[in-house]
This record gives C-alpha cells, structure tokens and sequence, in this order.
C-alpha cells in the first residue's frame, strides 16, 4: 500500500513539474501524445481513401502530417493556415528566414499559384518528379508563407499519395523534410520518432527506396530534390545538388537550352 502511494505521489509531483515547465525539454517533449500512425504501404483502395480522409481533416484544422514522397519523408501543412506554418517551423526548429517550398498536385496548378513563363514541354519534363522548381510567387498565395520572399519553390512528387492529398485538399500544402533541420532526412517514420509527439498524423508509406539518379548516394538517397531557381526567363540557376540532379541539368541546359548561372 506505502509503495503504490507512494508511486502516485511520484507520478502527481511529474505531472505538476510538467505543467510548470520545470521539468528538461525532452522529457516534457515525450510526454505529449503520441501522433496516429496510418501505414498505406499495402493499403486497399478503400484504406487509401479512408487514410486519404483523415489526412483532409488535420491538415483543414490546422495540423500537421507526415507523408511520403519520391525521394524523402516530408511534413505538411496546409499554405492556408498561419498555424500549420507555424508550426512546421516549430516541429523542424527552423529559421523563419529559411523558405519552405509548396506541393502541387499537378503541373498545370503551377500557373494559378506562381507567375511562370516556362513552357508546358518543360515544366512536364521536370515534374512529378525529385525536383523542386523556384518560381516568382503568385498573389494567391498566403502572405504569411514566407513573408518577403518573392520566389517560392514548388515540388510536385512523383508519389500517388501525396499528390491525391494535395488535390483533395484543393489548395497548395506546405512541404518540408521530415527532421529536425541540420540533421539527416529519413527514410522510413521510424527514423523520425522524435517528431511523433508534435505531430497530427504520420502517414507511413513504408522505406522510400532510391530512384532514377540516386546511384551517386549509394542503394538510398537522403538528398531530397534538386532545388533549382527558374525565375530568370532562359536561365536557371542550381541551389541545391540532390536526387536525379544529372538529369535535371540534361533537361534544362541539352533539351531546352537554358543557360546555367553558376553563384
């Protein structure tokens, strides 16, 4: 009897500490609840829909959700929401000054959100696919994505899933890697444990495997996408080296002829 008092006297002092804040960041932090984790990875067409659902709802109230894309984990928000952006900061601890890119559901959304002079050719010869394209933005978007910038960089995976939840969305969502910023990008939700606890939804695709042009990072890629700047009518401009990023430059400098700028 002394011991179990004793245990619930612990366990009300914890309780307290929390609540005050007294007690060290990580443990506070694993005492939150737990995100729900929904696998799709040998999901019917009826789990899809209903994982597909679920993911609508947290993202139109605010939340945030993890999802699979082509190259690595990401966690989305809805671009309508001031508090999913937010938080996404937050989760990533991540500089504000620090842009996070869009996700489209399809290439001919590029137009409605971004004022872009690309050709149709191109942009379908780039995306879906592991690259993200920075654009001059469009006066659609909401103004607290990245106050002052005005680029914004619009991915469009080549992942089923995720484009459908885009598309039922019927807006853009907020897109960034799964982890904590500085660190590795993952693969698989295990390797992201640390965000469950601050997270709405985990959508577990199962272990994203390299794809076209990810030879250089061995069997795996943890390079995220080429993130290329398009904004400069007949030139393009490298930001970052990532997955299928021989074949990005094949397209824009052998096919359609654009000339690099290198920084």
């Amino acid at each position: 009897m002394r011991k179990q008092l004793l245990r619930r006297s612990i366990v009300r002092y914890v309780r307290l500490l929390v609540r005050e804040n007294q007690l060290p960041e990580k443990r506070a932090f694993t005492s939150r609840r737990m995100a729900k984790i929904i696998n799709i990875k040998d999901a019917d067409q009826v789990q899809l829909d209903q994982a597909l659902e679920k993911a609508v709802s947290v993202l139109s109230s605010g939340g945030v959700v993890a999802t699979p894309t082509d190259t690595i984990y990401g966690i989305a928000a809805s671009v309508n929401s001031a508090e999913g952006i937010q938080r996404l900061y937050a989760i990533k601890g991540r500089r504000e000054q620090k842009p996070i890119a869009i996700c489209l559901s399809e290439v001919e959304d590029i137009r409605s959100w971004t004022k872009c002079s690309l050709n149709s050719d191109l942009l379908h010869d780039l995306l879906p696919g592991p690259v993200t394209a920075v654009l001059e933005r469009g006066a659609g978007l909401n103004s607290r994505l990245n106050p002052g910038n005005p680029l914004v960089g619009v991915r469009i995976p080549a992942h089923s899933f995720t484009r459908r939840l885009v598309a039922a969305c019927g807006h853009p969502l907020a897109l960034t890697s799964a982890n904590i910023s500085n660190t590795t990008s993952t693969l698989a939700v295990e390797e992201f444990q640390e965000l469950w606890p601050h997270l709405d939804l985990v959508i577990d695709g199962g272990r994203i495997a390299a794809g076209e042009g990810q030879e250089e990072e061995g069997p795996e890629s943890r390079s995220g996408s080429t993130v290329v700047n398009l904004s400069q009518p007949g030139k393009f401009t490298v930001i970052r080296k990532g997955s299928s990023y021989q074949q990005t430059l094949a397209v824009l400098r052998d096919k359609h002829s654009l000339t690099e700028v290198v920084n």
